[in-house]
Order: C-alpha cells, then sequence, then structure tokens
C-alpha cells in the first residue's frame, strides 16, 4: 500500500525549495528585473557576468538590485506544511538556488528554518547540488523534499518523499514514477483568466481609438480603410500587451505596496515571471509581423509607442505632470496611428480635441490615486506622503483637480470652435445641431471630475466610463446628434 507523504518519521527533515514553491516567483528573475530597472545599462553586462557562472551572475544582481522578502507571494499551503513540521518537532530546511543573501532575508522574515542551503558566490545551487548537499547533510532517502520544477527531479529521486507544487502534468507524473510518498499541490485558479488579467485584454479598448479617422472622416463604408484599422488594431494590442507585462514586471514592489495592484497576476505570483518574459516576447514579435503588412508611417508610429512606454515605465512615470502629458500623448498617438494605417487625413480639430481630453482623462488617474490616499491618511492618522513610485503628494489634489477641469472644458471649447470651421459644412448637411453636443459634454466633464473628486472614481477612467450608465446615454445623444446633422437638412 502506497504511504502518504505527511506518514513520515518524526526526525526526517522536511526541506523546502524556495522559487516557485514556498514564494510564488523566482528571486534571481525578480533581481534582474530590480536591477535593470534601477540601472538599465546593467543589461550589456549580463552576457559577461553569465559567461563567469550563473553563481557570479546571482552575486552581482544582489548586489546592485533590493528585494523586499516581507512582500513576496508566500504560499500559504507550504506554510502551512512547515507549521506541521514544526509541531513535530522535524527540522525544516530552505534549499534555493538563489543567493544565500536573498535566502537568508527569508529565513529571517519567516523563523521557522533550522538552516539554509543556498548559492553562494563560487557555487551556484542547481538540482544535482541540492541532492548531493541533502544526502551529504541527512542521508539518502533521509528527508522529503517540496519544490515545484524540472531541476527538483534529481532531489526526488534521492529523497523519502516528495511534494510537488503547482508543478506540469508530466512532471507530476515523472514524479509519481519514482515510487516514493507523494503529493501535489496545484493551483485552482484559470490559467485562462489569469493570463486575460496580465496582458490586460480589457485594455484593448482603448485602441478603438485607431478607428476614430475613420468615423471622423465619415469613412466606415471604406472597406480598404476598416481592413488597414483592424490590422492595425490587433498589432498595437500585441504590443501594448506587451508594454503592460514591461511595466507590471518593473513594478513588482511598488504594486505589492498598493492594495489593489498587488493582486495582478506578476505580483501575486499566479504566473511566473519567467512565463511573463517570453509572454512579452512572443506578444512583441506578433505586433511587429502585423504591423509588417501596414504602411511605414503606422510602423513609426508603434515604434514610438513603444519606445515611449518603455522610457514612462522606467523613468518617465515618477516626473510629475511630465508623466500625465505623456500619457495623453499615448492616447493621441493611437488616433494619429489610426490614420496613418487607413491612409485618411487629420484635422487639426480632431488633434486639439483628443490632446486636450485625454489629458484632463490622465490627471482624473492621478487624483483618484491621491484622493483614495488622502482617505487612508484620515482612516489610519497617518502621513503616507507621495504616492509610491510616483512624485505627487496629497497637497496636490487642488491644483491637479483644476488643472484637469480646465483641461476637460477647453476640449469642449475646441469642439465649439471646430463647429464653426469650414471643415464641417463639408461633412454634415446641418453642422448648427452640432452645437447640442457641448452641453452634453460640458455636463459629462463636470461630473466626472465631481465623481473623482467624491472617491467613487476607478483608477482608470476609461474602464469607470465603459460601465458608467450615465457615459452610455451621453455617448448615445452624441450619436443620435451626429447622425442627424449628417441626414437632417434644417
Amino acid at each position: 500500500m502506497k504511504r502518504n507523504a505527511s506518514d513520515l518519521s518524526a526526525k526526517k527533515p522536511l526541506c523546502v525549495d524556495l522559487d516557485g514553491a514556498l514564494i510564488r516567483t523566482d528571486l534571481t528573475f525578480e533581481s534582474l528585473l530590480a536591477a535593470l530597472k534601477q540601472q538599465p545599462w546593467l543589461l550589456f553586462l549580463l552576457p559577461w557576468w553569465l559567461l563567469a557562472g550563473r553563481s557570479y551572475l546571482k552575486h552581482q544582481l544582489v548586489h546592485r538590485a533590493h528585494v523586499d522578502v516581507s512582500l513576496l507571494p508566500y504560499r500559504a499551503t507550504v506554510i502551512d506544511l512547515i507549521q506541521s513540521a514544526k509541531l513535530t518537532h522535524r527540522p525544516v530546511v530552505l534549499v534555493t538556488g538563489s543567493h544565500e543573501i536573498l535566502a537568508r532575508q527569508v529565513a529571517e522574515h519567516l523563523p521557522v528554518f533550522d538552516s539554509v542551503l543556498a548559492t553562494t558566490r563560487d557555487q551556484n545551487l542547481d538540482g544535482r547540488s541540492k541532492a548531493d548537499l541533502l544526502e551529504r547533510d541527512w542521508g539518502a532517502r533521509q528527508f522529503e523534499y517540496v519544490a515545484s520544477g524540472w531541476s527538483a527531479l534529481p532531489v526526488w529521486r534521492k529523497s523519502c518523499a516528495a511534494v510537488s507544487v503547482n508543478a506540469p502534468t508530466l512532471l507530476v507524473r515523472q514524479v509519481a514514477g519514482i515510487g516514493i510518498p507523494h503529493r501535489d499541490i496545484s493551483d485552482t485558479e484559470s490559467k485562462w483568466r489569469t493570463w486575460a488579467r496580465a496582458i490586460r485584454l480589457q485594455q484593448w479598448l482603448k485602441n478603438l481609438l485607431l478607428f476614430v479617422p475613420i468615423i471622423t472622416a465619415h469613412e466606415l463604408l471604406n472597406g480598404q480603410a476598416l481592413l488597414a484599422a483592424a490590422l492595425a488594431f490587433l498589432s498595437f494590442g500585441a504590443c501594448a500587451s506587451a508594454t503592460y507585462i514591461i511595466n507590471d514586471l518593473l513594478d513588482l514592489d511598488a504594486d505589492r505596496h498598493h492594495h489593489k495592484k498587488r493582486l495582478r497576476p506578476f505580483a501575486a505570483g499566479t504566473i511566473d515571471v519567467r512565463a511573463g518574459l517570453v509572454a512579452l516576447l512572443l506578444l512583441l514579435s506578433a505586433g511587429l509581423c502585423v504591423a509588417w503588412f501596414l504602411p511605414v508611417g503606422f510602423q513609426f508610429m508603434l515604434v514610438a509607442y513603444l519606445v515611449t512606454t518603455l522610457l514612462y515605465s522606467l523613468w518617465l512615470k515618477r516626473v510629475a505632470s511630465l508623466d500625465v502629458i505623456v500619457l495623453a500623448g499615448l492616447y493621441t498617438l493611437r488616433i494619429v496611428a489610426g490614420a496613418l494605417a487607413t491612409g485618411i487625413s487629420l484635422s487639426f480639430w480632431l488633434l486639439a480635441f483628443s490632446m486636450f481630453i485625454f489629458l484632463s482623462l490622465a490627471l482624473v488617474k492621478r487624483v483618484a490615486e491621491l484622493v483614495e490616499v488622502r482617505r487612508k491618511e484620515a482612516a489610519t492618522g497617518a502621513s503616507l506622503g507621495k504616492l509610491r513610485g510616483r512624485e505627487y503628494a496629497t497637497e496636490d489634489v487642488i491644483v491637479l483637480q483644476s488643472l484637469g477641469a480646465a483641461s476637460g472644458y477647453l476640449s469642449v471649447l475646441v469642439l465649439a470652435l471646430y463647429i464653426h470651421s469650414p471643415e464641417v459644412s463639408e461633412l454634415y448637411r446641418s453642422p448648427e445641431i452640432l452645437w447640442l453636443i457641448a452641453p452634453l459634454m460640458l455636463l459629462w466633464v463636470t461630473r466626472l471630475w465631481v465623481v473623482t473628486s467624491r472617491g467613487y472614481m476607478d483608477e482608470d477612467p476609461i474602464f469607470f466610463a465603459v460601465k458608467d450608465p450615465e457615459t452610455w446615454a451621453t455617448s448615445l445623444a452624441i450619436a443620435g446628434i451626429l447622425f442627424a446633422a449628417t441626414t437632417l437638412s434644417l
């Protein structure tokens, strides 16, 4: 009869791997990302460090990056295993291929380990090295091993029992075939849903801006333009998802300090950092391949978007005022890219309107975050200072509200001036009907800022608008006005 992994002698140690088992991430890759965020030029030194050996690479990274081990996504099920082992007085050993500095920080944060085995400057602790060290210290078949990846297979072959944590199905079968007591701990969350959140599939809504030039030029029946816009939508969507992954990977520490963002897949560890790096490369490749079939002007704008977004993730997001202008510019850039993809000329009025309205929305995002911080300060009585990763303080709320509302109203002013321009008479039979849009836009902008000031705004105003009934009602009314101005003769 097969024994359960828990039916062990109390003297046999429980050896727990760190990366992927005790925590839902890999500390070496987290160190790499943290180091590159602070010093991007280190990317050129990585090949030389790797040539000197993995242990040397990990040693260099750990001294150039800070990882807050108190915020790492620890697995409650593995901690429960450790607590059960401690109750029966079994020794518990932390075993990891990560650098010993990080391993000892984890051991200090979770004071449940009797000893630590980790990579040093001179020795990289891979699977075979772990197996040899554990066999030397405890003897063959005299320890239970908890791990998650293929590198653990040599260790399991020398252990008396195995616990696989969220391991691939093929690996679980291999471990089961070793002939030792074995149990598997797997995540229950849907991988498809998790990946949809990781690539921010809902953010693809923003790429509908690529169709704005077709709509404003009344080219909705132009099949060639619609096909080009659809390809541009797919290209931008894939590349935008890649940039969201980059942003999340570089912002792991800041996200884990945030009450909502800590639940993002990479911050929470529901998706492995290495998988994220592979995914962003695949998404970038797919987006650039689709862009190959579109005009050079669109390709240029796509590259400009990628470069600007990368600079935003690394630096621009931390520069007050510049960050919101960049965000507004990225929205407007989508409209320009749509025009270049479809070959439709853009009017000055559309560009001016989009820049002002998107600046207002970008400021809404920042004010919403600051209002939430101010609410926490009022609830706790403690001063939280600036937004983490941003150069804004709660004292900035009033001036940002003023700037945002003014920008929103300026967009309505541009709309009013556009109605009086010569271009309008060429597109609409009764352009004077368009004046009805102005009060609707003024009402919508005013309500947007009142909602934000009261703390009811989601962090992303685009998704607030998608879920907001009043926004839908305003949009339908504006669509009706545009239809009437196009078809009716007064």
